[in-house]
């Protein structure tokens, strides 16, 4: 079985495990107290938090370990924002952050504060200009995360810093994705990242808050942490994560370069094998083991069923593998196609034999969810000014296949309007007009569901 979904969750790490192993003997008791046990495990979390400040590139007292890296979001978010509460409760967000961070600002927002989520390009990047402009007198905080965990975009992390200083906001970065590839560039006052993603294990965060950065910690004060992460460490964990941090750094260059090799055949390969496939993401400024694709007429939760019965282990943002159908705000926030959405994320010695393998079963398993998906014979009207496709009750990638099966029964400059009440749609026909060199001409309102608009162009 070859793991394709480090993005989501890393492998634990040789010297995590070791790291584990060897503390639960020497780090039970509560580093709180004077007793001999417990002083020998104040000495192992301090060493702890040493080896992971100087890591991440700052002091250790700057440093607390929170249960998970949703806690350390969660928590630098809302002691930042009451930092600064005399300054204004407007909070700045990019519109592809993790759900964590825009979880936080739906709460922000509940609680009466206002949210600016700075919208990015095509390739899932945000500009720093956009978040320049979206700073006000009344701007508590700014986030950032400095890589995407669905496309593997970098983001200009330093240049937002560098505005945001400016202005006196301090910036939030969630480093969760690229922590363990490199530090974190820039000015920035506040970072997050959890140690499953490094090869570390569960349940540990980090949270960091720089000197001269206003925060108050929100919820029931605790002695621990600093304040800012209440109850009892769990500090064979903290040790392992620490341990694995400092070790995955060591290797990052040398393995960087040689998964940042495989993912480029990746981008090159599968849109030479697999028709209608559009590769996502920044081609350059992106994590050296993550590679997304978007198959068009292709059913997400499918296709990842059949690559996990081949061998495979890969993720989606396909509002088809959603419980809800709707899909990734990060796909729908960058204008591409959701459906048949793939994310391979390759972990730290991933073989070339595995990705040459797997360049070997996608075309073929594509094909076949593709003709077992199969293409209904579309329920069709000719109107006077326009062709009519009834998608309505048909999830993705339903409606898309039907309008592609009748786009070449109107002539050029005629029309097709695709009648479906599946949320995907919204994002899914106009990529699919992207990809097809067709003119999305925008949507109605209809009886049920909504009319998307098609001109046909060639």
């Amino acid at each position: 079985m070859s793991y394709f979904d480090a993005a989501s969750a890393s492998p634990l790490h040789p010297v995590a495990r070791q790291a584990l192993l060897a503390s639960l003997d020497e780090g039970w008791a509560d580093p709180a107290r004077l007793y001999r046990e417990g002083r020998r495990a104040r000495l192992l979390l301090d060493a702890a938090r040493e080896a992971a400040a100087e890591v991440v590139g700052c002091r250790p007292d700057e440093l607390s370990f929170t249960a998970s890296g949703t806690r350390a979001v969660h928590s630098g978010i809302a002691g930042a924002v009451a930092g600064r509460r005399r300054v204004g409760r407007h909070l700045i967000v990019s519109a592809v952050e993790h759900s964590s961070v825009l979880h936080s600002a739906e709460v922000h927002e509940k609680e009466g504060g206002s949210v600016t989520r700075v919208a990015v390009d095509r390739m899932g990047r945000a500009a720093p200009a956009d978040y320049a402009e979206a700073l006000r007198e009344d701007t508590a905080l700014a986030c950032l995360q400095s890589a995407n965990h669905e496309v593997g975009t970098e983001q200009p992390v330093a240049e937002v810093a560098a505005v945001c200083r400016e202005a006196g906001v301090p910036l939030l970065v969630d480093a969760a994705q690229s922590l363990g590839w490199g530090r974190i560039e820039g000015d920035w006052s506040l970072l997050a990242a959890s140690a499953h993603k490094w090869g570390g294990p569960s349940g540990v965060g980090l949270l960091v808050v720089r000197k001269g950065v206003r925060f108050a910690p929100q919820g029931p004060l605790d002695e621990r942490e600093s304040g800012r992460a209440a109850g009892f460490e769990n500090l064979p964990a903290i040790v392992a994560a620490a341990a694995s941090l400092r070790a995955v750094r060591a290797e990052a260059a040398q393995e960087a370069a040689r998964l940042r090799e495989l993912t480029d055949r990746i981008r090159a390969r599968v849109p030479e094998l697999v028709p209608d496939v559009e590769v996502v993401g920044d081609p350059v400024r992106r994590l050296p083991g993550v590679v997304t694709f978007s198959c068009l007429y292709v059913d997400g939760e499918t296709l990842l069923h059949e690559l996990d019965r081949s061998g495979f282990s890969v993720s989606s943002g396909s509002s088809c593998t959603s419980s809800t159908l709707t899909p990734s705000h990060v796909l729908r926030a960058m204008g591409v196609l959701s459906e048949g959405n793939v994310r391979v994320s390759l972990p730290p010695g991933t073989a070339r034999e595995d990705v040459e393998r797997f360049l070997e079963v996608l075309p073929e398993t594509v094909a076949s969810v593709r003709e077992k998906l199969g293409a209904p014979t579309p329920t069709t009207v000719v109107a006077e000014d326009a062709l009519i496709v009834d998608a309505l009750g048909k999830r993705c990638p339903i409606p898309v296949i039907e309008l592609a099966k009748v786009i070449g029964d109107v002539p050029v400059g005629g029309m097709v309007r695709v009648l479906s009440d599946d949320e995907a749609a919204r994002l899914d026909i106009p990529a699919w007009c992207e990809m097809r060199g067709q003119e999305y001409a925008g949507e109605e309102p209809a009886e049920r569901g909504t009319a998307y608009l098609v001109r046909r162009v060639s």
